[in-house]
């Protein structure tokens, strides 16, 4: 456990933890840097025994490989943004990990799978803003009025959807966008449902 660390050791740790809330893991150049270890190899030892403990993770093949383990952190939720997605014209989609972030799993009315960056600004008036990283629960199924990710002709979307009988549409929420109806036979796919945000300063 964390409490019987050395102080060193325990001192690392908490450095990843302050690096883990802010999104960005260190290197081992940087994790030496900080405490004056005379090369990395110190930095790797400490590593190497945080993650023996059961208290991180870590991929030696990545400069930035470290992540605190679940049971080291059993409130929060590791999220990979996976790129970006359009609150306005659909966009083509961008998906490639960006970073991973540690989040109060209290955040989210659903547990979300990833987050998505918001570009656009057509959902202002259900408070989802530009910039934003949305929650995205996975789902191919979602009710009349929920706020979804939707993928229309390879291209990724947030908007309300609108089931009736005879058609589908896409609704924003900003009176200067038009609502996208969805052809009949058109390539369309929930991607999941929105299940809360994260608004970064």
């Amino acid at each position: 456990m964390s409490d019987d660390l050395p102080p060193r050791r325990a001192a690392v740790l908490a450095f990843l933890r302050e690096r883990a809330a802010q999104g960005m893991p260190p290197s081992l150049a940087e994790i030496a840097g900080q405490f004056g270890f005379a090369s990395r190899s110190a930095a790797r030892k400490h590593v190497q025994a945080l993650a023996e403990a059961g208290l991180i993770e870590h991929d030696a093949g990545s400069a930035r490989g470290i992540r605190l383990s679940a049971r080291e952190r059993p409130d929060l939720v590791a999220l990979p943004v996976l790129g970006r997605v359009a609150a306005g014209v659909p966009i083509g989609a961008d998906i490639g990990l960006d970073q991973q972030l540690w989040l109060d799993r209290g955040l989210f009315a659903l547990r979300p799978d990833y987050l998505l960056r918001v570009q656009g600004d057509s959902m202002i008036d259900d408070g989802i803003l530009d910039g934003d990283l949305v929650g995205v629960h996975r789902s191919a199924d979602a009710r009349d009025g929920q706020t979804v990710v939707a993928r229309l002709e390879g291209e990724l979307t947030i908007k309300r959807l609108e089931r009736r009988r005879d058609r589908l549409r896409l609704l924003p929420r900003n009176p200067a966008h038009r609502p996208i109806v969805v052809p009949v036979g058109a390539d369309f796919a929930i991607e999941g449902l929105f299940c809360g945000l994260v608004r970064q300063g």
